[in-house]
């Protein structure tokens, strides 16, 4: 039988972007999403095509809005780090943050005004606590390159890199609540629920991670 899923589903596959995958499976049938830092917007397709959600996208880069655009994606170029102050109160019922906080200039009050312009804001980053991170400071003396943190440290978009527990700390002090949270090993493979927290920094690449107020 031929495979009827939509492409969007194999692109992020072939990608290895088992997180788009798992961000798109927390979020309702039929609701309103505001993505930011959408890029080319194959989060905000996917979304469209399988949760047949209101999509809209925030960019910063130009040729990020027209890639999106060239998609049929509504997207507009903007900032999160300045720009959400423009956006009402629960516009959205979801605000997703993919591979993106690391690169912002402040992370805690783009969290701050995610949670008060959407019901959920669901977050997904790079852990820096990874063993390989440490090995790669601890021995060898030198910032980690690896297919999270595809940069050298003189070229990085990343200014605010944290751990699953540096993040997990700050939504604490923000009284924030974790609805859900999905920790993904080298191999993209979620870890086991029961896992420690400890374990989930050592060991998990990767995190998803759902809040709400």
């Amino acid at each position: 039988m031929m495979d009827q899923r939509p492409n969007s589903v194999a692109q992020a596959k072939a990608a290895g972007r088992s997180d788009l995958l798992l961000v798109a499976d927390m979020v309702d049938h039929d609701s309103r999403v505001l993505d930011l830092g959408c890029g080319d917007g194959a989060l905000l397709r996917l979304l469209a095509d399988t949760r047949n959600v209101d999509a809209r996208g925030l960019e910063i880069s130009q040729r990020g809005v027209n890639d999106c655009v060239a998609k049929g994606l509504s997207v507009i170029q903007g900032d999160a780090d300045t720009d959400l102050a423009d956006y009402p109160d629960d516009a959205f019922d979801y605000v997703i943050l993919s591979q993106t906080i690391q690169a912002t200039r402040h992370p805690r009050l783009v969290l701050e005004q995610m949670l008060r312009i959407g019901r959920r804001a669901i977050v997904s980053f790079p852990n820096f606590g990874h063993w390989k991170v440490r090995l790669a400071i601890g021995v060898h003396g030198r910032m980690p390159v690896s297919g999270n943190l595809p940069f050298s440290w003189y070229e990085t978009p990343n200014i605010h890199f944290c751990t699953i527990r540096d993040f997990l700390t700050l939504v604490t002090e923000m009284d924030a609540k974790v609805e859900r949270a999905i920790v993904l090993d080298r191999s993209g493979t979620p870890m086991r629920t029961g896992a420690s927290s400890w374990m989930w920094n050592l060991l998990g690449e990767q995190a998803v991670i759902m809040l709400r107020r």
